[in-house]
Formats: structure tokens, C-alpha cells, sequence
């Protein structure tokens, strides 16, 4: 291969797209393959990918990344009300405005390091959210929420005289983006973050986060400035957050100051934890399976657990269906808390290093004469 791109990072990324593309086909089985959860696993994919970038490569936890997700929600949807109904105008607004606010956050919060450092993201986000709650109503709309009326001006419609009917909602190129098309249009930037996240970490840029992490205080020793590479780290974070932030308007063109609680920000900190931290794979698979149980195990009741376990005997059929019903429906948040334990107890390195076990099983497994020299393969 050039020196683009190694053979193994062109295999992982082309195996990637494959999975992601036919996902409406292989998830429908397990009940996830409707385009509203879709769009969702693309979304918070790209988060959970962003966020990798500062947590896995440079090693600093933020606990406040939602903050930037909400911003770009809320310039999303501002982009959508002054400018166009287009989506594309609305990404880019959305990534600028988010990845200044991450400079300047980043720029006051990485003054410290380690608990510090995440103490201080997590009262910016705070701050960010009741701001936005209840300060910045007249550009928020407070607990009501951002969202697109008839009346709005749209000065780039308007100069080509595009008019609307009903309720406005996003387009790409004067088509609707529902259904479907939404999510392939959050898939093609899902990939498209996966590749750039892929270029960062194999770059020089990539290597010196990752020696921030294994041992920033001997780089300061050396006289190594490690401020801009962490700046930059977490302005980069702070985009990729926007720009979920923002498919998220596109998907469903509300902006509430909800998305920038402080919960959020400890959801995609679950999620890379759970795939694998400071692995690529990882974070997107702890996304979707979070994603899963938020939407498919908090759907299922005691009817629909009865007709699952309908084939077992009457009395302990009923016994099966009121212990399995305190983990779903309401109660899904402890499937997830119990499947989180075992990963951390059994798998500290997140899913990834599962796989990884089962790769390595495999190779020693294989024939007696085969080479055991083989480089690991990416993640």
C-alpha cells in the first residue's frame, strides 16, 4: 500500500463502511432496524468517535463534552431558521461555533490536569446548560426549546424564492431527509469521522497524544510543550460533538438545553469505556449498544415478555416473566449497569479486548505450522 494509508487501516476502514451501510438489513432481526434508532447509532457514534480523540489518545476525561453537543444543536437550528433549510450550511455552522466554544473552554480548563481537569469541563457544561435553560432564553427558548416555525426568515430561501408548506424540516439539495435517507445521511458522516479519526491516530499528531497520555510530565521535563497538542485534541473533540449536536437537529430539528446535561456527557463517557478506550471500533460499538438497550429494552413489558416466554411451563413461566421484567421497560438501566460491571470486572480494556482474546485464541488454535508473527491487526 502507499504511505496513505497501511493495508490494514484500508481493510478496517472498508469493513467498517460495509457494517454500517447494511445495518438496516442485519439489524432488523433484533428489532433496531427502523431509520429513527438508526440515525441514532450514526449519531452517537460520532460522538463516542470525537470523544475518543481526547479521552483514548491524549488521556484527559471530560466530563462536560455534552455542552458542545448542545451548541451544536442549537446553531443547527439557528442556521435552519436565518439561512436554509439546507443541511450542509447547518454542519458547517454548527462545527465552527462548536470548535471555537471548545477553544476557549478547552483553552481555561487545561490549566489542570487529571481530576481537575474534568471537575473544571464538568461546572463549564453546568454553567452551559442553565445559561441556556433559563439565561439565554431569547437565543434558546429556554425549557420549551429551539424549533423551526413558518415565520422564520430564511433569507437564503427566501433570495431564491423557496417557499414551504406545513411544518419546515431539513433538506439536502431541496430532498427531505426522513426516513432512510436521514440515516444514510448521518451513515456518510459516521465514515467520514471514522476516517479522520483513523488519520489522526496514526499520525505524528496522533503519536504525541498518545505519549501525552503514557507520560505527560516527562515530556514537560524534556521541555516538550504539551498545551497545544492537548488544545487541539480537545477543540477537535469539541467538533466532532457539534457535529453530532447538529445531525441530530437535522434528524429532528428541535434544539433543547436538555441535550446538554450533565448525564449526556456521562453517556458517551460509558460508552467509549464499554467499546474500549483508546481503540477505534471501540466507542462506536459502546454507542450503539447503549443506544440498543435505551430504545429496544425499555420498550419491552410484561405482554410482550409473556408471549417471549410463553413456551415454558404456565407457573414458572410467570416467575421467569416478573424476574426479567425489572431488567427492561423501565427498569433497562440495570441490564445496562450489569453488563457495564461485568465488562470493567472481566474486560477492563472495554469489548475491543474481548475481541482482541478471541483473536488471539484463534491464531494460537490454528495450525501447528503457522506463523504466529503477524502484526495485531487495528481496531
Amino acid at each position: 500500500m502507499t504511505n496513505f494509508m497501511s493495508r490494514n487501516d484500508l481493510l478496517l476502514l472498508l469493513g467498517f463502511t460495509a457494517v454500517v451501510l447494511t445495518m438496516p438489513i442485519w439489524l432488523t432481526p433484533f428489532g433496531a432496524g427502523y431509520p429513527d434508532l438508526l440515525q441514532r447509532f450514526m449519531i452517537f457514534g460520532i460522538f463516542a468517535v470525537g470523544f475518543n480523540i481526547l479521552f483514548g489518545l491524549a488521556g484527559y476525561l471530560s466530563f462536560g463534552h455534552a455542552a458542545f453537543f448542545g451548541v451544536g444543536s442549537y446553531a443547527a437550528v439557528w442556521s435552519f431558521k436565518l439561512l436554509t433549510l439546507d443541511a450542509i450550511p447547518a454542519m458547517i455552522f454548527a462545527v465552527l461555533i462548536s470548535g471555537l466554544f471548545a477553544l476557549v473552554i478547552g483553552f481555561l480548563s487545561l490549566r489542570r490536569s487529571g481530576i481537575y481537569f474534568s471537575i473544571l469541563t464538568l461546572a463549564f457544561a453546568q454553567m452551559s446548560y442553565n445559561l441556556a435553560y433559563s439565561v439565554l432564553t431569547p437565543i434558546t427558548n429556554g425549557e420549551t426549546g429551539l424549533q423551526l416555525t413558518l415565520n422564520d426568515p430564511r433569507v437564503l430561501d427566501a433570495a431564491i424564492g423557496q417557499t414551504y408548506v406545513g411544518q419546515p424540516v431539513p433538506t439536502l439539495l431541496g430532498q427531505q431527509l426522513g426516513g432512510y435517507a436521514g440515516f444514510y445521511f448521518c451513515a456518510g458522516f459516521l465514515i467520514l469521522s471514522f476516517f479522520f479519526a483513523q488519520r489522526v491516530a496514526g499520525s505524528p499528531f496522533g503519536m504525541m497524544l498518545k505519549s501525552i497520555k503514557s507520560n505527560q510530565t516527562r515530556m514537560q521535563f524534556t521541555g516538550f510543550n504539551t498545551r497545544p497538542y492537548a488544545l487541539s485534541a480537545f477543540v477537535i473533540s469539541g467538533m466532532y460533538a457539534g457535529l453530532a449536536g447538529a445531525l441530530l437537529a437535522v434528524t429532528d430539528p428541535l434544539a433543547g438545553a436538555e441535550r446538554m446535561q450533565w448525564t449526556a456527557s456521562g453517556e458517551v463517557v460509558l460508552m467509549t469505556i464499554l467499546g474500549g478506550v483508546g481503540t477505534l471500533v471501540g466507542p462506536v460499538i459502546g454507542a450503539w449498544i447503549i443506544k440498543y438497550f435505551e430504545n429496544i429494552l425499555s420498550a419491552l413489558n410484561d405482554n410482550i415478555l409473556t408471549q417471549f416466554w410463553s413456551f415454558l411451563p404456565e407457573g414458572f413461566a410467570e416467575i421467569v416473566v416478573k424476574v426479567t421484567s425489572k431488567f427492561v421497560g423501565d427498569g433497562w438501566h440495570l441490564t445496562l449497569g450489569l453488563v457495564f460491571v461485568i465488562i470493567v470486572i472481566f474486560l477492563p480494556g472495554g469489548i475491543m479486548e474481548g475481541v482482541r482474546r478471541i483473536a488471539a485464541a484463534a491464531r494460537r488454535s490454528g495450525p501447528p505450522g503457522a506463523k504466529s508473527h503477524q502484526h495485531q491487526p487495528a481496531e
